[in-house]
């Protein structure tokens, strides 16, 4: 019973998150708000017993995301926020969004998968196949990000130079 309650709890604040990033007209705002919904989500992956889930999504999403979002409208222009919104987009975005949701709703009802027989994966299997066969391809992946990262910045820091 309590942990019903604690649902309830986190799922209204996953969905206060969630229509303070639609609804809020400060970007810095809506971003917090995004990361108050995905903390959220965090909390909902705890109730679960999906520990990993929780981790992930609090130190990549919650933590690594947002902070991208924060740093990108630090260093845009006001002046391009400005011009992008005189222009409504709400027609097009509604439909493609009832498109992608009926997609959704057609694909869980054709999906005929036996969720009774499904097993729990232990956290702690997880994570030592995850580093002993996956580790390094997951440092090359990293590597190879850094360097796009690295790459980006170097490029952009040109353009600043010549304007």
């Amino acid at each position: 019973m309590i942990s019903l309650i604690i649902f309830y709890i986190i799922s209204a604040l996953v969905l206060i998150g969630s229509a303070g990033v639609i609804f809020s007209r400060n970007i810095v705002y809506a971003s917090f708000s995004l990361l108050l919904a995905l903390l959220g989500t965090a909390g909902i992956f705890v109730l679960l017993l999906a520990e990993f889930l929780a981790i992930v999504q609090i130190l990549i999403y919650g933590g690594a995301v947002v902070t991208v979002i924060l740093f990108a409208l630090m260093l845009t222009k006001i002046d391009d926020f400005r011009s992008l919104s005189n222009i409504n987009y709400w027609p097009i975005s509604a439909f493609l969004t009832l498109l992608a949701l009926i997609v959704l709703i057609i694909g869980i009802y054709q999906t005929k998968i036996d969720t009774q027989n499904l097993g729990l994966v232990k956290f702690s299997k997880f994570s030592n196949d995850l580093f002993e066969y996956w580790g390094i391809p997951f440092e090359i992946a990293s590597l190879v990000l850094l360097v796009a990262l690295i790459g980006a910045i170097v490029i952009l820091k040109d353009r600043g130079n010549d304007s």
